[in-house]
């Protein structure tokens, strides 16, 4: 017993040395932390360790309604070297760098549609791609007609603060020609089943499709497959055959998801509560959104490998939720579902499988 008394006694003295130590050189660890962390990570571009393929970053499985841990619907994509990003919700800009995406390498943005979630992050978008990438030419931005108002919208607010850019970093970083976006219209055909190839350049092929986000008119997803890999983005949508019929085969689907029911229990305490617009607002979001099962019954007709839910809608604040969110999706599709979580990276290397790893720095 006097041997495990010393023990004791010389532990506790030991903690409290080491804790003491820590006071004493507090600063002198910080500044050693601070610099390691500096050289691992400034300057440095994560995505040249990965291997050649496909990677999805998921920087934005939120919607509209806030949720600490998810940014508004935003997905980048690597092709090989070559950097994409769809929609561009609030906060996952900031989102998508900390993931270690070359967002200065960003060749163009696409937009599903254009309700404002999923654009709102334009602006950091803009910048950071402009001064981040010393770009010559301004940023490339494609989506529905109506595209041009958006960017026209964005380029004149941030015009002054281009200005201070330019006058404080020079030409050389902050280019005046680079500056701003530059609209293009995806002008699919009409009819349930329009697609069309965006781009075609090699082992690279970007193909938009209508789906159905009625009443906003027109709404796309879009495919990306390179090197035999193959991703599908639903953007919002009701359950889709067009989506269903491009994503055939497909490794892995985004597909947005609104658990009604889930959605209903919150418009109808919203209305107990006396807060009769956002009652409503929660009532009229029902019909234009596919359920959990409706993205399950795509992925399992489709054929796909993976799917992975972001949009996610009510937000989901903890994990215990997650398996009332798809409840009966298992009947319903054979594969695995994830819910999609901020800071996740999805790869599908050229000479095959699938990797998921969380990567937010």
């Amino acid at each position: 017993m006097r041997i495990v008394k010393w023990a004791v006694i010389a532990l506790a003295v030991s903690v409290l040395a080491l804790l003491a130590a820590r006071q004493v050189f507090a600063v002198q660890i910080g500044e050693a932390v601070f610099r390691r962390a500096v050289a691992d990570n400034v300057g440095k571009d994560p995505s040249a360790a990965l291997p050649d393929g496909l990677h999805l970053y998921l920087c934005g499985s939120g919607s509209p309604l806030p949720d600490p841990a998810r940014a508004g619907s935003c997905i980048g994509v690597l092709a090989g070297d070559r950097a994409f990003i769809f929609d561009v919700g609030g906060g996952s800009i900031r989102r998508l760098t900390r993931m270690g995406f070359p967002t200065g390498r960003t060749e163009k943005l696409y937009l599903s549609h254009l309700h404002s979630d999923h654009f709102d992050g334009l602006g950091e978008l803009m910048v950071g791609a402009w001064v981040g990438g010393s770009r010559s030419t301004p940023l490339p931005v494609a989506g529905p007609i109506g595209v041009a108002e958006i960017t026209d919208g964005f380029n004149a607010a941030y015009r002054i603060d281009s200005t201070y850019r330019m006058a404080h970093h020079g030409p050389a970083v902050a280019n005046p020609a680079g500056y701003g976006l530059a609209p293009e219209v995806i002008d699919l055909p009409s009819g349930p089943g329009a697609r069309a190839v965006l781009l075609d350049e090699g082992d690279l092929q970007i193909t938009a499709f209508l789906v159905n986000h009625s009443p906003v008119e027109p709404a796309y997803g879009f495919r990306i497959d390179y090197k035999g890999r193959s991703a599908v983005i639903s953007g919002d949508t009701v359950y889709s055959d067009n989506l269903v019929s491009v994503a055939e085969g497909a490794d892995i689907l985004f597909h947005e998801a609104l658990n009604a029911e889930m959605v209903a229990a919150m418009s109808k305490a919203a209305g107990e509560a006396g807060a009769a617009p956002l009652s409503k607002v929660f009532a009229d979001i029902l019909d234009y959104h596919a359920s959990p099962m409706d993205a399950a019954r795509a992925a399992e007709a489709a054929g796909v490998e993976r799917l992975v839910i972001y949009h996610i809608v009510p937000p989901l604040p903890s994990k215990l939720l997650y398996p009332v969110f798809l409840k009966g999706t298992g009947a319903a599709y054979s594969g695995k579902i994830d819910i999609g979580e901020d800071g996740t990276l999805y790869s599908l290397p050229a000479a095959g499988g699938l990797n998921k790893k969380t990567v937010t720095r």
